[in-house]
């Protein structure tokens, strides 16, 4: 088994970043899935389609969820996912290679996942005199 993978974002992020992964690894690791979340959206009313989406990709280890700002309607939404039972992380702030660090070690639990794509993201930024 491994664990799911959830990306809960503003309309058009995850999809895109799933996209982006999926050309660029040819075949995902994880089983993982895109819930696209309108601008108003509310996080309540989207609960039960949040929570469909989160059993589709939990194979029994677990879930983590990806959201691209803290504070805002996906992220809520993912706080609320974690309280309905089935063991979900979340880290915010998702980019390109956030998501491929996590794609690259598929092998890894629940806990450790978190860590791995914050490290993923803060690897990312490349600061240089181009």
């Amino acid at each position: 088994m491994a664990v799911g993978l959830l990306l809960i974002t503003h309309e058009g992020v995850g999809a895109a970043m799933l996209a982006v992964a999926t050309r660029l690894l040819r075949t995902l690791p994880l089983r993982a899935e895109a819930l696209d979340v309108p601008f108003e959206g509310d996080p309540v009313g989207l609960l039960p389609q949040a929570s469909a989406a989160l059993r589709r990709v939990d194979q029994g280890d677990g879930v983590l969820v990806l959201t691209d700002l803290y504070g805002a309607t996906p992220s809520n939404l993912a706080r609320e996912l974690s309280r309905l039972g089935t063991p979900v992380k979340r880290v915010s702030a998702l980019s390109l290679p956030m998501l491929l660090r996590v794609m690259n070690y598929p092998e890894l639990g629940l806990e450790e996942m978190p860590g791995v794509a914050a490290g993923g993201a803060r690897n990312g930024v490349v600061l240089d005199d181009a």
